[in-house]
């Protein structure tokens, strides 16, 4: 994972009152709720005797431990030590680590780093998806590295094989570019040009001028995707990291082009089977890749169709070292 960043980790209707344990970038965490409804997460682990605060309950916007009261503020210090006596002064060495959170679209960011900056500002979201937009939604788990995940919905390549009888029908195998546009820093726009192989040669993205069509897709940095079917159609996925071998993929459908409520709703409900089997058609693969994690420098041979993962590698390298400048700086 990339240091530095923030990453969904969550659906915002998975905290609710009580604190929930979860595991996300290798790591324990908890997440609990104060009384104005801020979402806030810890390491799932009491600085006293190693116990999961996700096993105790919320008290006064405190997290308590279940094993021996201590309570913990949304900073991750301990405010609360009942052995002790209400009075007493509590060392500083009982403190838990804490990870700023974010919330916002229904989804929960934390920002995984050792010590935020003091200007931080809030993660990026699609700036065309609005509040007028619905959607319906589903959690699908993978045996997979998130690396390969997100390179999975890079991959223009794949379509006619792994989708052949869903979204890859046509066999429109012949890869023209694809283009790849960066919009800025840490999000990239990729315009796809796949037709079927009559016996000419693939275009070269130069050779494929603007404008572009609608349709695209686009990522984030570091772990949001959308597909940007039409102006009222959007597939959004979150890849959520759970450790080294485990990714959890939230899925969502987005649409405004019915908005009664009853319609909408329904609409929303029965877009996502078939969402989860177009998921489903590439999981049954990626779960197979070797090694586990996707690498700049490795032992695949790629080709003018992988530019997105290539220009994806490169930048997510480059993100991996710059976090590592930050946090090991050399004298």
């Amino acid at each position: 994972m990339i240091p530095n960043q923030w990453y969904v980790v969550l659906d915002s209707k998975q905290v609710g009152a009580k604190p929930i344990g979860v595991t996300r970038m290798d790591e324990k965490l908890v997440f609990w709720r104060d009384a104005a409804g801020k979402v806030s997460c810890l390491r799932d682990l009491c600085a006293h005797r190693g116990v999961a605060l996700s096993k105790g309950k919320v008290i006064e916007g405190a997290l308590q431990c279940p094993f021996h009261g201590f309570a913990y503020d949304t900073s991750g210090a301990a405010v609360v030590i009942p052995a002790n006596g209400k009075k007493a002064a509590i060392p500083a060495r009982f403190k838990v680590h804490a990870y700023p959170t974010y919330e916002a679209h229904g989804f929960i960011w934390i920002w995984w780093g050792q010590t935020p900056p003091p200007d931080l500002q809030p993660p990026s979201f699609f700036e065309d998806i609005t509040p007028d937009f619905s959607y319906g939604s589903a959690r699908d788990p993978w045996e997979a590295h998130y690396s390969r995940v997100i390179e999975n919905q890079l991959d223009v390549v794949h379509l006619p094989f792994v989708h052949h009888n869903t979204i890859g029908r046509g066999n429109r195998a012949l890869v023209n570019g694809p283009v790849v546009e960066w919009q800025e820093a840490n999000r990239f726009r990729v315009y796809v040009f796949n037709e079927a192989d009559r016996g000419q040669s693939p275009r070269k993205p130069e050779e494929i001028a603007p404008p572009y069509p609608e349709f695209h897709l686009e990522f984030q940095f570091p772990n949001l995707w959308q597909n940007h079917i039409s102006q009222d159609v959007r597939v959004v996925a979150a890849f959520v990291p759970v450790d080294g071998e485990h990714t959890l993929l939230y899925l969502r459908f987005y649409q405004r082009f019915m908005r009664l409520p009853v319609l909408r709703n329904l609409i929303n409900a029965l877009s996502m089977p078939f969402n989860v089997l177009v998921a489903h058609q590439d999981r049954r693969v990626v779960i197979t890749q070797q090694p586990k994690p996707s690498a700049l420098r490795s032992a695949e041979n790629l080709i003018q169709g992988d530019r997105p993962i290539v220009e994806y590698r490169r930048r997510r390298e480059a993100l991996r070292q710059a976090a590592v400048a930050i946090d090991h700086p050399v004298a």
